[in-house]
C-alpha cells in the first residue's frame, strides 16, 4: 500500500474492525514510517506485527512512549527472530518496563554489549534469561564471581544448568524410576535411553496407556518387541526426541518409515526435510494422521497437499495453501470443481491468466478472492468497485491504481 494512501486512511476515526488489514497489507518504507508515527497506539501495535514492514523503520518502536508497543516489538524480536539495529536493542535492554527487558534477554543473536548490560540488570529474571555458556566465557571474572553469589536463587540455578552434564546421575536410580508409584516418573523412565532396556521392558504390562506408549516408541526396540507391547496411539502422539535428532540420516528415516508403529511414522512425517523415497512412502501411508503430518514437511508433495486441503476437517486446513509446494501450474483445472476449497485453490495456479479470476468473480463461495486477485482485468476491477456485493473485495485488490485509492478516500471523506 502506498504511504500517501495509508497516511490518509489513518486519519479516519472509523476503520475496519478487522485489524489484520494493517498487519497483512504489504507496506513500503514510507508506509511503515507513517504507521509507526501514528498517534493511535493500536496502529503502532498492528504495524509491529506486519512481516513486510521495513525493519529499520520499525525499530523506532523500541523508543515508543507506550510500554505495550515496546513489549510487543520485543516479543517479535525474541519469538520470531526479527532483525533490529544494535542501538534499538540497547534501548530495549535499558527499558523502564522489566517485562521488556525480560523478553529481550532471551532474543537470539543480541550483541555482546547488550548481553553485558542485561547480565547486570536489577531484575533477576533478566540476569538469568540472558545467561548462556558462550556469554559466561566472555564475562570478566569479577562479574562471574558476583553471579555465582547472586542473591536470587533463580540466577544461581541458571548457572548450574549451564554446566550440568547429561552424565550427571538422576536423583533416583533407574530401578527406582521403573517401579515408582507416579505414572509420570515411569513414563519418563520408559522413554529414557539411559535406562537399560532390560529394566524398562517390565513396563510392557504397565496399567497406564502413556507408560506403555512411551516404551513402545524407544529407539532400541526391535519391531517384534514393539509389536508385543499393547500400546494405544492417541490423535496427538508425543514426538520422541531421538527421531528429531537422528531422522536427518536417510537410513534412520527409512527404518522409521517402514515401522509398523504408526506413532513413529507420524512423528517422522513432521521432520522439516526427508529423502524423496521416504516422502513417497509416507504420502501413500494408510494412516490419515501420517499423511496429514507429512503436510508439515517442507518436502510434502503437491498432490498430497491438495488432497488434504480439499478434505481436512481440522481448523488448520486453509494454511496448506501457503506451503511452498502447494501453488502449481494446473490448479486452474479445479475452477469448476464442486468442492469450493478446490475452486479457491484454482486461483493459486501461477500460470493462469486474467480469465480465471474473471470466471470465478461471481462464484458464491470464492468470488471475494477472485475479485481480490491482481490478475483481474483493470476494467472489471473498476466495475466491481461500483457493485455493492463486490466493492469491499475490489478495494482490497493490490492492483488497484493509487489514483483510484485516493478517489475512494475522497469519497469516504465526503460522506
Amino acid at each position: 500500500m502506498p504511504g500517501t494512501v495509508l497516511e490518509r486512511l489513518l486519519e479516519f476515526e472509523e476503520l475496519p474492525a478487522h485489524r489484520l488489514w494493517l498487519t497483512c497489507r504489504k507496506l513500503d518504507e514510507q508506509a511503515t514510517a507513517i504507521a509507526v508515527a501514528s498517534s493511535r497506539t493500536q496502529h503502532r501495535l498492528d504495524v509491529a506485527e506486519n512481516p513486510t514492514a521495513d525493519a529499520d523503520v520499525l525499530a523506532r518502536l523500541a523508543y515508543d512512549v507506550e510500554p505495550r508497543v515496546r513489549f510487543v516489538y520485543a516479543v517479535l524480536l525474541s519469538e520470531f527472530g526479527r532483525p533490529s539495529p544494535p542501538e534499538a536493542l540497547m534501548a530495549l535492554a535499558g527499558d523502564t518496563n522489566p517485562k521488556v527487558r525480560r523478553m529481550i534477554s532471551g532474543a537470539p543473536g543480541i550483541p555482546a554489549a547488550v548481553q553485558h548490560r542485561l547480565v547486570e540488570d536489577e531484575d533477576p529474571d533478566v540476569r538469568a534469561g540472558v545467561l548462556t555458556p558462550k556469554l559466561w566465557e566472555r564475562l570478566p571474572e569479577p562479574v562471574r564471581e558476583r553471579l555465582l553469589d547472586d542473591p536470587a536463587p533463580r540466577v544461581r540455578e541458571k548457572i548450574a544448568e549451564l554446566f550440568r552434564t547429561e552424565e550427571e546421575p538422576e536423583a533416583l536410580t533407574a530401578e527406582a524410576r521403573v517401579v515408582h508409584a507416579d505414572a509420570n516418573v515411569r513414563r519418563d523412565a520408559a522413554g529414557d535411553p539411559a535406562v537399560p532396556l532390560t529394566l524398562v521392558l517390565r513396563l510392557a504390562e504397565d496399567p497406564e496407556d502413556e507408560v506403555r506408549l512411551a516404551l513402545s516408541m524407544r529407539e532400541d526396540l526391535t519391531e517384534e518387541q514393539r509389536a508385543s507391547i499393547p500400546y494405544l496411539v492417541p490423535d496427538r502422539c508425543p514426538r520422541p526426541s531421538w527421531i528429531q535428532e537422528r531422522a536427518a540420516d536417510p537410513g534412520t528415516a527409512r527404518r522409521i518409515a517402514a515401522s509398523a508403529h504408526v506413532g513413529l511414522r507420524r512423528a517422522l512425517a513432521m521432520q522439516p526435510h526427508l529423502p524423496a523415497d521416504v516422502v513417497a512412502r509416507l504420502a501413500a501411508d494408510e494412516d490419515l494422521g501420517v499423511r496429514r503430518n507429512l503436510c508439515a514437511c517442507q518436502d510434502a508433495p503437491h498432490e498430497l497437499l491438495v488432497e488434504v486441503y480439499a478434505t481436512a476437517q481440522d481448523r488448520n486446513w486453509s494454511a496448506l495453501r501457503h506451503h511452498r509446494n502447494f501453488a502449481r501450474p494446473g490448479l486452474a483445472r479445479f475452477a469448476d470443481d464442486p468442492n469450493p476449497r478446490l475452486r479457491h485453490a484454482a486461483l493459486d495456479d501461477p500460470e493462469a491468466g486474467p480469465e480465471l479470476p474473471l470466471r470465478l468473480a461471481d462464484d458464491p463461495d470464492v468470488g471475494v478472492w477472485a475479485v481480490r486477485d491482481p490478475r483481474l482485468p483493470a476494467t472489471e476491477l473498476l466495475r466491481r468497485l461500483t457493485l455493492p456485493d463486490s466493492a469491499f473485495a475490489a478495494a482490497a485488490n493490490p492492483a488497484l491504481p493509487p489514483a483510484v485509492m485516493h478517489q475512494l478516500v475522497d469519497l469516504a471523506r465526503s460522506q
